[in-house]
């Protein structure tokens, strides 16, 4: 009977022991295949936001004194644009899982949700690289001092990232049941950067424009944000739970749909 425990005691561990090695198998490919081939590899990354925000700084300085917020343009653009990029990142990279692993997913030991965390892992940790790398860079050239609230700033990470595989997951399942839906969201998060305080503040919008941007999570997620690098603010508009709605319903609906009928959908692309 006590041999029998034991084994029963080794399988779980076993298993996740195949799940990490095939987790990490798809990282490796997930590296080669969505920086290592394209020129520059993850400069790329960088180079995106830093372009963003350049183009921001350069543009808004000619038309006005100072920022809405603190007195460096770069540093205004980037905390609104750095969050936003993340979630745009995560979820469009998730939201292509089944399509772009579904070579793999024939393999018994291969699962949906494998190749999904997989994704989010790689481009989470590249959007954290990229993030640090950018902040560092404004502080260093533009000799910018302010006092950080480190617990604001990483929960703006974390709900940029955990929206971005929210909703990630729940079109991942959208896109290969129908397809014109990806032609759909795309119309509909187009508007996404203009009604996202990335380029001003909540509190500088009319009341009748704030109540309806206060329903956009994204807003919550830049009010965090720059709480998080300006001492002075205090998004009191922002509420933690209403975006952790926005993240858990669609992520579990997501996986959940996508756990039942996986399998039908590797049949039908």
């Amino acid at each position: 009977m006590s041999d029998i425990a034991t084994h029963k005691d080794r399988i779980p561990a076993k298993l996740r022991f195949q799940t990490g090695r095939v987790i990490f198998a798809l990282l490796m490919r997930e590296m080669s295949t969505t920086h290592g081939r394209s020129p520059g590899g993850y400069l790329w990354a960088i180079l995106e936001p830093v372009a963003g925000i350049t183009l921001l700084t350069v543009a808004f300085g000619f038309f006005l004194r100072s920022p809405p917020m603190g007195t460096s343009f770069a540093l205004f653009y980037a905390t609104g644009l750095l969050p936003f990029v993340m979630y745009v990142d995560l979820m469009g990279k998730i939201s292509q899982t089944i399509r772009f692993s579904r070579p793999l997913l024939v393999y018994p030991k291969v699962t949906f949700l494998d190749a999904i965390l997989a994704r989010f892992i790689l481009n989470f940790i590249t959007q954290i690289m990229v993030y640090y790398l950018v902040i560092m860079g404004i502080f260093v050239i533009f000799d910018v001092e302010v006092a950080l609230d480190f617990k604001s700033i990483a929960l703006s990470l974390a709900l940029a990232s955990f929206l971005g595989f929210s909703l990630g997951s729940v079109n991942s399942l959208l896109f290969s049941f129908a397809p014109v839906w990806e032609r759909i969201w795309s119309v509909i998060n187009r508007p996404a950067l203009l009604v996202s305080c990335i380029f001003y503040t909540y509190e500088g919008l009319p009341e009748t424009l704030q109540n309806y941007i206060w329903y956009n999570p994204l807003a919550h997620i830049v009010g965090l944000m720059r709480q998080g690098f300006y001492a002075e603010y205090t998004a009191e508009y922002v509420s933690v739970p209403y975006v952790l709605l926005w993240c858990i319903i669609p992520s579990t609906l997501g996986v959940y749909f996508l756990r039942v009928y996986h399998k039908i959908i590797l049949n039908e692309l």
